[in-house]
């Protein structure tokens, strides 16, 4: 099928469709730790690419967003490349709780989907999800020898770790607002499927912003549509987003996010498998396992206020940044630039030798706004100055060093 590319982006079909898109999720994962971007997941499977009808951009965005499926069950392989360094453990301390499997009392429970879900971040994961209607869902991140698993049913929310026998439960009180201030509400969906993430992409669509089909594929056995969306400008680390439409029920069945810098994808999820079927209703049951070290919500807040003294001296340090007024944003579109002060100079010296590490992560630059440190991923990049101005986006070094310049 021949490539449609959409040059009015602007349109008014355009902007509908991407506002419907945006509402029409289907939820997984309804606690746990807010993933602003998700090495490299096997390509579109299947055996040619198979010959549907021509479909424009537009209408192919308006398909996403007339999607509600509601159950359905299946694999998913999530692979997640941002070039981060290897902290060495690090990244456990900063996660809530600082929790681990085998952890001390104070650390919290290695089952909080805080902690658990940092996992996510890198490398890659295959997990099992399954939904039935706006309450009752389910995902599992499958390990080689352990399962973790996350479950909402109704006003229940637990997820459990087999590898240290604990759970952790709460209230979803999403549902009733008149017991809000009453129940532990929980967390926002974490965007663990090819649809959440569609969502997040269509977002950004605008009139700085390529929209084409680009051909079909097979993903999951399901004969799919290839919708691509590219950035117009120049500056932007994204190189382009690409995302499988299955052809019949519009759900995105894959979603692949390569960088302008080449490689292979910062993120890459899809289906391998996939059932548009009723889940049989067990499969959202849980009760705690005999032994099961249970966490409340509630109390897990407590125990976070109980960490042990040196994570908590490097939570104090890296809080500098909490504090962060003023947020502005600098240019449109893909190369949008957050602009914030810390109140203070360069890394809060209150990090200590936290401090001392995360400046040797970064590179050195200088312009006519002093001197200061970029934090480069293959994705996302910072410019933290002396004097204690953060500059960060999903842009180039250049494009950062060009905006604190310019604000002087």
């Amino acid at each position: 099928m021949a490539p449609y590319e959409s040059d009015d982006n602007t349109s008014e079909e355009l902007r509908t469709g991407r506002r419907k898109a945006a509402r029409y999720v289907v939820p997984v994962a309804v606690v746990g730790l807010a993933a602003a971007t998700i090495g490299l997941v096997p390509a579109f499977a299947g055996s040619g690419d198979p010959d549907l009808p021509d479909i424009t951009a537009e209408q192919l965005i308006e398909k996403i967003a007339a999607s509600d499926v509601q159950q359905l069950s299946g694999t998913v392989k999530v692979s997640t490349n941002l070039g981060l360094p290897d902290l060495g453990g690090l990244e456990s301390s900063l996660a809530p709780g600082g929790g681990g499997a085998g952890g001390s009392e104070d650390e919290g429970s290695s089952a909080d989907p805080s902690t658990k879900l940092m996992e996510l971040a890198s490398g890659t994961h295959t997990l099992r999800v399954a939904t039935d209607g706006p309450d009752k869902h389910k995902v599992s991140l499958l390990d080689d020898a352990a399962e973790y698993s996350l479950i909402h049913n109704g006003d229940e929310v637990w997820a459990y770790d087999s590898a240290s026998n604990e759970a952790f439960h709460m209230k979803d009180a999403s549902g009733a607002a008149e017991d809000k201030g009453k129940k532990e509400e929980a967390p926002k969906d974490v965007p663990t499927t090819p649809k959440e993430m569609a969502d997040e992409a269509l977002k950004a669509v605008d009139d700085t912003t390529s929209v084409k089909v680009d051909g079909t594929a097979q993903v999951a056995g399901r004969d799919a549509y290839r919708l691509v969306i590219k950035p117009k400008q120049s500056g932007s680390t994204v190189g382009q987003i690409t995302i499988a439409v299955d052809s019949k029920t519009g759900m995105p069945l894959k979603f692949t996010l390569t960088p302008a810098s080449g490689g292979a994808a910062v993120v890459d999820a899809g289906f391998t498998k996939v059932d548009f079927s009723k889940p049989d209703a067990s499969t959202f049951d849980f009760s705690p396992p005999k032994g099961a070290k249970v966490t409340e919500g509630d109390e897990a807040k407590a125990e976070e206020h109980a960490r042990p003294k040196a994570e908590e001296d490097l939570g104090q340090g890296l809080e500098g940044f909490e504090g962060a007024e003023g947020l502005k944003t600098i240019g449109e579109g893909w190369t949008t630039i957050a602009r914030f002060d810390t109140g203070g100079e360069g890394i809060p010296s209150e990090a200590g030798a936290a401090g001392g590490f995360l400046d040797s992560l970064g590179t050195k630059v200088s312009g006519k706004f002093g001197s200061g440190t970029v934090f480069s991923t293959r994705l996302v990049n910072a410019l933290i100055t002396d004097d204690g101005q953060v500059y960060a986006g999903a842009v180039t070094k250049d494009a950062l060093v060009k905006a604190a310049n310019a604000a002087k």
